[in-house]
């Protein structure tokens, strides 16, 4: 079951990543560069938050192998 959850991790990375870059690249023909950035940058804060809580279960893991 973990495995499906990390190509379900994967696949959500790259929807978020599809569509800021497609938003990104409207919003910049559109003239509006400062909200383009910030969709851009909300993207990113949104896929690190994913990755950092997947870092957390990592150490956890970590710590309960080695008995921490």
């Amino acid at each position: 079951m973990r495995k499906n959850m990390d190509i379900n991790l994967l696949f959500r990375i790259a929807a978020i990543g599809i569509l800021v870059a497609v938003l990104h690249q409207v919003l910049v023909r559109a003239g509006r560069e400062d909200q383009a950035m910030m969709t851009t940058l909300a993207g990113l804060i949104i896929v690190l938050t994913m990755v950092i809580r997947e870092i957390s279960d990592l150490f956890d893991t970590v710590r309960t192998i080695f008995n921490l």
